[in-house]
């Protein structure tokens, strides 16, 4: 097997692993593929080796490099997780096919209109500033019931909650936190949570979506 594909089935096979113990199904946890800053021949191993969701950063460098792979693969599936622009939601929605960081009622007035202007419904996560961290986007979390209500009277799919834990913390807490406040709120859908540090503890708690980059991609230099 390639590095590329040793590296996937390493990720599989851990989340296989954590599943049994919470009596969950692996085909159940999505792996997205956390490709942002990586170029398309590193990208192509993993696709060769069977993986089919990836995670993009930014509108702009997804642009770059994701029609010509995707006109060759067109079962690939492309999540935005990193933050998104008001500006940029019309590409964002011709784009992906899900996002995950649809936070405050700006993006969701631009993506309600991008999506009814492309006549394509992208579903989103709500993410959540699971941290109260001043410097990292998500909605408050004394604001999420009130915005869970606001993205459904726009009609937007709404795919679950997010959340990105601040580092160099246990993240157990706030994932377990998102989980209550997705079952608090009726959200019956996803969540997404977890990195390469942290997915298997994610899965643990109930991750439907861990967004991995380091483990698949391994580490630069």
């Amino acid at each position: 097997m390639t590095n590329a594909a040793t590296r996937l089935a390493e990720v599989h096979a851990n989340i296989a692993r954590v599943c049994k113990p919470a009596r969950r199904k692996p085909e159940d946890v999505t792996l997205i593929a956390v490709s942002k800053t990586h170029d398309a021949p590193t990208i192509q191993p993993l696709i060769d080796a069977g993986q089919r969701v990836f995670g993009e950063n930014r509108v702009q460098e997804a642009q770059g490099k994701w029609p010509a792979l995707r006109e060759a693969h067109p079962d690939i599936a492309l999540h935005l997780i990193g933050q998104l622009q008001s500006n940029k939601a019309d590409e964002a929605v011709a784009l992906f096919d899900c996002i995950h960081s649809l936070d405050r009622p700006s993006l969701l007035t631009a993506l309600a209109r991008a999506m009814d202007k492309a006549g394509r419904q992208v579903p989103c996560f709500v993410q959540v500033n699971i941290g109260d961290e001043a410097q990292k986007g998500g909605c408050p979390i004394a604001e999420v019931p009130a915005f869970l209500a606001a993205v459904r009277a726009a009609e937007i799919p709404l795919a679950g909650l997010m959340c990105i834990p601040p580092a160099d913390t246990e993240a157990a807490p706030f994932f377990a936190f998102l989980a209550k406040l997705a079952a608090d709120n009726g959200v019956s859908g996803g969540l997404s949570m977890g990195m390469s540090g942290d997915y298997e503890t994610a899965v643990m708690l109930g991750a439907t979506h861990v967004r991995v980059g380091t483990a698949l991609f391994g580490t630069r230099g």
